[in-house]
């Protein structure tokens, strides 16, 4: 999950993806035979799975997924005006997942659509999925990927010092990624004494990352969720070129993000849905954030107490 080598990051430790690209591979293009044991909807999902899909795309796909009997037999036109998608849009999905177009995608299908009806004849009832509940799933299992990485506590404590000792403490989150940024900042100012968030690209970036190297800081934390922004990478060559190291809190295992960043740590986002859910990659920042606060508890216990005392002073929160 996290490793270092001086200077530039080169391995990372596989995240919960791996799994979802192991059971993508039950029913790959050119396979007809999926595991006879999933249920119709499995194999659709294993079918989806292991491809980053954009919002639209997954939109056609939870389509397809919701209404297996009825889409696996229409036509590009016909799932376009259902889906209220472009008839390019389908062609380029079933691109993503390997096809050689919608006709192919369609072929594919076709066979566990029949199945699902033979099995509905079967018990008297059409078996209906739900996507929701198999979000959940998802993310249970990145959970759970993510527990057995944190097994080993020592690289995870390791960089809670060094950004503990960073002062100050840059913190990097553009378009998606915002909102991790914020929730990291934002707690990591309760128990540090100097966070500095950095959340719009370009110029505005580099600025904020040269002061912060100026004023002596020497790590930047950045969050890099899908669709990875090239305005991130921007920013992170350009904290190297400051001199400050990178720490990078990403679902990525390789690419060009990973080879900018001293530190990376891999955790799974959720993609059964529209948009991406970041179970995982929370709870890895709150791991972090434990990691800070136990790496100057002296410092952390008086922060927390004046903040304490601050917010009862000033009445910020409802008791209950």
């Amino acid at each position: 999950m996290l490793s270092t080598n001086g200077t530039r990051r080169r391995h990372t430790v596989p995240s919960g993806q791996q799994q979802a690209r192991a059971q993508a591979s039950a029913i790959t293009p050119g396979r007809q035979t999926p595991d006879a044991d999933l249920s119709p909807a499995d194999k659709v999902r294993a079918l989806f799975g292991g491809h980053r899909l954009s919002p639209g795309q997954r939109r056609i796909a939870q389509y397809i997924t919701d209404h297996l009997t009825e889409a696996a037999f229409l036509s590009i036109t016909d799932l376009a005006e259902r889906v209220g998608v472009s008839q390019p849009s389908v062609t380029r999905f079933a691109s993503s997942l390997g096809f050689s177009g919608y006709p192919a995608l369609r072929e594919a299908l076709q066979p566990i659509a029949l199945s699902a009806v033979a099995g509905a004849q079967d018990t008297g009832e059409e078996h209906r999925s739900n996507e929701l509940q198999a979000a959940v799933d998802a993310e249970i299992a990145n959970l759970e990927s993510l527990r057995r990485v944190l097994a080993d506590t020592d690289q995870v404590l390791a960089l809670g010092r060094a950004l503990a000792q960073s002062v100050p403490l840059t913190i990097l989150g553009l378009r998606i990624s915002v909102s991790l940024a914020e929730y990291f900042a934002y707690a990591a100012r309760r128990i540090h004494p100097d966070v500095r968030l950095v959340s719009r690209g370009g110029s505005v970036a580099y600025d904020a990352l040269l002061q912060s190297r100026e004023a002596g800081g020497t790590w930047v934390l950045a969050f890099a969720m899908p669709r990875h922004a090239k305005e991130t990478l921007a920013a992170v060559r350009a904290a190297r070129r400051t001199g400050l190291r990178v720490a990078l809190i990403t679902d990525l295992t390789l690419g060009p993000l990973v080879d900018e960043a001293d530190v990376t740590l891999t955790a799974a986002t959720g993609s059964r849905l529209v948009f991406d859910s970041y179970a995982a990659p929370g709870v890895l920042s709150a791991a972090v954030l434990q990691a800070m606060a136990d790496a100057d508890p002296e410092r952390t216990q008086t922060r927390l107490e004046q903040y304490e005392q601050a917010a009862e002073q000033h009445d910020f929160f409802l008791e209950y």
